[in-house]
């Protein structure tokens, strides 16, 4: 028996090109109403496979930019998406980047989320780059405060973070996404701050975002399946 859909999971359509995206999603069904495409599918017909799965399949399309440019660029760039009809789609979470992001967006439904730093880097990523000394989490939740300041809809951190975001004044009616989320028993692969997703949901994430596990899953279907259910038990 199918699982019913749950759209706090959100799978990441993490192949290289659309007929692959389009043949996994059909390979789900209706287990699954919310879908993540990102920029590694970009060249690979990413758009085309975005608008054909939210008007011809009635799917929510989170379209993963990670737009990062001077104000001007970043409000044309989101203007220009915004006419997709998606349902969120990701900034760099700087807050001018975020302020010309909803600029972009206005008179839209489009959800902008500011990232705050990505879930695959620790404390040594972060000093190669050049970032402020201070503890990873301090950051992202340094972070997540400004961008929501600065207008976002929600942002993307860790679920180590999601707890922490959640108890700041300005995440109150605001999103927080969670990648890194892996179901217990799978590997952690490339990242490197994660939960489950039972525990992520309990700490104050709206949406989880779960890519391998599943698409590099021998039965997809079932994967999902069984991440529904465990979100259904919490």
């Amino acid at each position: 028996m199918t699982s019913p859909s749950d759209d706090r999971l959100i799978v990441a359509l993490d192949v290289p090109n659309a007929l692959q995206g389009l043949k996994l999603a059909e390979t789900i069904g209706e287990s699954v109403s919310f879908y993540k495409i990102g920029l590694g599918m970009l060249t690979g017909g990413g758009l085309a496979l975005a608008n054909e799965l939210k008007q011809e399949h009635g799917k929510r399309i989170f379209l993963d930019m990670k737009l990062f440019d001077i104000s001007n660029t970043v409000e044309n760039a989101v203007r220009g998406l915004a006419q997709f009809d998606l349902d969120f789609l990701t900034v760099h979470g700087d807050p001018h980047v975020v302020r010309a992001a909803k600029e972009g967006a206005a008179g839209t439904n489009l959800k902008i989320l500011g990232v705050t730093i990505l879930t695959s880097l620790d404390r040594g990523d972060l000093d190669a780059s050049l970032i402020k000394p201070g503890d990873v989490q301090e950051l992202v939740v340094e972070r997540a405060a400004r961008a929501l300041d600065a207008g976002a809809d929600g942002v993307i951190a860790s679920p180590q973070e999601a707890a922490l975001i959640r108890a700041l004044p300005e995440a109150s009616g605001r999103l927080i996404v969670t990648p890194g989320v892996r179901p217990t028993g799978t590997a952690l692969g490339d990242q490197k701050r994660v939960a489950t997703p039972a525990s992520a949901i309990s700490d104050g994430a709206d949406h989880i975002v779960v890519g391998r596990p599943v698409y590099a899953s021998d039965n997809p279907r079932a994967a999902v399946e069984a991440i529904v259910a465990e979100l259904a038990a919490i």
